[in-house]
């Protein structure tokens, strides 16, 4: 990508806003790797594993490392649905100023409880922050302009998604601890206060366990911090990037073309026969507007970007029928085609990518120490043992990687928290936990979406004041 001549176009006062927009993003980021490090390295230091200095440098490369590899291994999911929250299409029939004001509000305002909660020591989930950001600078476009500010349907797998994992962690926690504490004979495995490092293998075993939490936390909430940079981006330059640079070349004919004659191969008067139609239909459209693409408006992008959204959903629900497509060899053609035609919008530029994933890699060396002591010292009664430390990591680690591949953004914080209670009840039962920071943690968890809707939106109606 030529630098010069894609940001050259900002000039004034927008060049110097779209700069502080991405300083702001990378100090989200920032915030983020330090407020949730804890989350990782908390169990090798209270067990004894790693010195707290070595597990930082671990944790906070492989949260680099997980942001880099994504794309490759989970796709962009996370990332697309924390665009969808926002209405971009609408947004592109606004001002440019206000726009900014919008993102602006997101992040100032996930920026605030993120440092806030982190100076108390109070774990607090820096998804909630983000997704309640969002959520409310919508409600202010909605407020302002009488439309659609907030993708309700996707906030609420979202949402769900977001309640659920914790709830999850903390179950799957006491199961396991129950199957471990009488599989497992070593009774030292389960001692709190154990004077030295664990035996190698524990050992080994917790240091795999976090790095797995590190490299999974990198490729969900480094996704996040990838979905707010395109935001910004394809607010201010929406030509070059609302869709991948690659699209309409001849390898897009030649995919919806190869898309068209299958389903015309295949055609039958089943009840998919609606999506197949508007699929094919779509399809002409979106010929045509390869063949202008060209002298396309900002407003027209985002009208392609919308065309290719309906396509593949329209495939994602045709693939899943055998009567339609009973031949499994191209049902797995029509799958690749469904992921090549996503490479057109869910996609990040190379360098946005590694700015993410140096800001939450340097951020996780940093500010550690204060919710690493809650975890390990302030949940449970009893110091985390070496057993309760490998089944909490293990447990959030699945969670937020199979939560990366399903494209759904987790909690890292409430889902270890929660892993870590668990582990706790298992061990004692819930008098085993402490009140003070399980009542701490369960108001912040209550106080997260509300409060950062209010942030939100109170600076999207002052910014849009002012900008």
């Amino acid at each position: 990508m030529d630098f010069t001549s894609t940001f050259g176009q900002l000039e004034g006062s927008l060049f110097w806003l779209f700069v502080m927009c991405m300083i702001a993003i990378c100090f989200f980021e920032f915030v983020n790797g330090f407020h949730d490090t804890a989350n990782a390295v908390a169990t090798v230091i209270y067990t004894k594993s790693l010195k707290p200095q070595i597990a930082v440098v671990l944790s906070g490369t492989l949260n680099f490392l997980g942001v880099i590899f994504s794309n490759y291994l989970f796709g962009m999911g996370v990332a697309v649905g924390i665009i969808k929250l926002l209405p971009l299409g609408e947004m592109m029939n606004i001002g440019i100023y206000e726009n900014i004001a919008i993102v602006g509000s997101v992040v100032i305002a996930a920026i605030i409880w993120n440092l806030g909660t982190w100076y108390f020591g109070i774990p607090c989930s820096s998804s909630h922050t983000l997704v309640g950001s969002l959520l409310g600078a919508g409600l202010g476009y909605q407020l302002i302009h009488k439309g659609d500010g907030v993708n309700w349907s996707k906030a609420g797998d979202i949402g769900m998604s977001l309640l659920l994992s914790p709830a999850f962690g903390f179950t799957m926690a006491i199961i396991l601890m129950y199957l471990a504490q009488r599989v497992l004979k070593k009774k030292d495995l389960f001692k709190p206060n154990n004077p030295g490092a664990p035996p190698f293998k524990t050992r080994a075993l917790l240091i795999g366990t976090c790095s797995l939490v590190s490299f999974f936390h990198g490729s969900n909430d480094g996704q996040k911090g990838l979905g707010l940079m395109m935001i910004i981006l394809m607010t201010f330059m929406p030509l070059q990037f609302s869709l991948n640079e690659k699209f309409g070349d001849t390898q897009t004919i030649e995919h919806l073309d190869n898309i068209q004659k299958i389903l015309t191969n295949y055609k039958t008067s089943s009840p998919l026969e609606k999506e197949f139609n508007n699929t094919i239909s779509n399809i002409d459209l979106l010929k045509t507007d390869i063949y202008n693409n060209n002298d396309s408006t900002a407003k027209q992008k985002f009208e392609i970007r919308k065309r290719i959204q309906v396509i593949t959903k329209s495939l994602e629900i045709i693939v899943k029928d055998p009567e339609f497509l009973p031949n499994k060899s191209v049902r797995d053609e029509i799958k690749s085609e469904i992921k090549f035609m996503k490479s057109y919008t869910d996609w990040a530029p190379n360098w946005a990518i590694m700015l993410i994933a140096l800001s939450i890699g340097i951020g996780t060396m940093i500010g550690w120490k204060r919710i690493v002591v809650t975890i390990g010292e302030k949940i449970g009664k009893s110091h985390l043992s070496y057993g309760q430390g490998a089944v909490s990591e293990l447990v959030a680690a699945s969670t937020i990687g199979l939560s990366t591949t399903l494209g759904l953004p987790v909690s890292t914080t409430h889902v270890l928290s929660s892993a870590i209670a668990g582990s706790m009840v298992a061990k004692g039962g819930v008098k085993n936990l402490q009140k003070n920071t399980i009542k701490s943690i369960a108001i912040a968890w209550l106080l997260t979406l509300p409060v950062s809707i209010i942030l939100a939106l109170s600076f999207f109606l002052l910014f849009r004041l002012f900008i």
